[in-house]
């Protein structure tokens, strides 16, 4: 059986910091009014996906992949991460701030906690309430005795850039960058499949037991990158009816098509699975396989089989980002 495009359960996933606008945004229900994400397509133990329709649906993601291997995911992508999908697909949305984080790297994922995968990651914002930021990066130079005086005397927020955002913005982080999600920010966010998560500072707030949250400054003080840029957004050559980089590194390429008028790419070369996920309007991605409808909030699976794909909007337009494995 050929490998049509796949659609996913998402998990609508409630946090403390969470807000109201995921369900409404996936033109779902919650009974939950404290949505934080939406993990559309995971591989991450406990909460592996699973398909929502058509002929495979009830099978998860970790099955198919040991079935279908290479051609669902890519022969080389296969080849990598055996039947571990490698990304995990969110939409945030935060009501309140996030706690300021850091993410191992690889090597230190494997030798700390035993685990492949570190957390590279991406933000695309979708959108934001008047005056969201994000947090990412330093604005000045800090080694690592600097970093943890800073933490003990709660003066971190001192040291880092913090940005108004806009939709649109795109912010990359390898992992070792020092980032947070601001209040009132709403983005798409594309990473390695992994959980690990250092909290350097949490606003001095307290968990659900009443006691404040355990922050891991040795272990974040170990991952940090203390490296400056002058500016931490990523900056591209928006273009409408068009395929946009946005970022291309070892764990994910991820593009954005602003459509108001069809688009075919040809994935034959890429060897590689395709997410799609939208952002705005609706359409159709017609394939050699079937095809299968997109609307906000969706986020679709492209087996590394399908060769080729034509984005079709619908109404006022379709917007989408595609990540893969480059």
């Amino acid at each position: 059986m050929k490998l049509s495009p796949l659609k996913f359960e998402a998990w609508l996933r409630p946090m403390i910091w969470g807000g109201e606008k995921i369900a409404p945004f996936k033109g779902t229900r919650s009974d939950a009014d404290n949505i934080g994400e939406s993990w559309e397509i995971s591989a991450v133990e406990g909460h592996v996906s699973k398909v929502s329709e058509g002929p495979l649906k009830g099978r998860t993601l970790t099955d198919l992949i040991r079935e279908y291997k290479g051609s669902l995911v890519g022969e080389k992508v296969y080849a990598r991460n055996g039947d571990l999908f490698p990304l995990l697909i969110k939409f945030i949305d935060a009501k309140s701030d996030l706690s300021v984080q850091v993410h191992p790297d690889d090597e230190m994922a494997m030798r700390v906690h035993g685990q492949k995968h570190g957390k590279t990651e991406m933000w695309y914002v979708v959108g934001g309430d008047k005056g969201a930021s994000l947090l990412c990066g330093f604005k000045k130079q800090i080694d690592k005795d600097e970093y943890v005086k800073a933490v003990e005397e709660d003066r971190l927020m001192d040291v880092l850039a913090r940005y108004e955002i806009k939709p649109g913005d795109v912010f990359f982080l390898p992992a070792g960058r020092v980032h947070a999600i601001g209040a009132g920010a709403f983005v798409a966010e594309i990473q390695q499949t992994s959980d690990l998560t250092y909290r350097i500072y949490d606003y001095n707030r307290k968990g659900a037991d009443g006691k404040p949250r355990e922050l891991h400054t040795e272990l974040a003080k170990e991952a940090v990158n203390f490296e400056v840029l002058p500016d931490y957004r990523t900056d591209y050559d928006y273009r409408k009816d068009a395929v946009v980089p946005l970022v291309d590194c070892q764990y994910f390429t991820t593009d954005l098509l602003d459509l108001d008028k069809p688009l075919e790419r040809d994935f034959s070369k890429t060897d590689s699975f395709v997410v799609v996920m939208g952002l705005e309007g609706e359409g159709t991605i017609g394939t050699d396989a079937g095809d299968v409808t997109i609307r906000r909030g969706e986020t679709v699976l492209l087996p590394a089989s399908i060769n080729k794909a034509t984005f079709t909007p619908k109404g006022e337009g379709l917007k989408i980002l595609n990540s893969y494995i480059g």
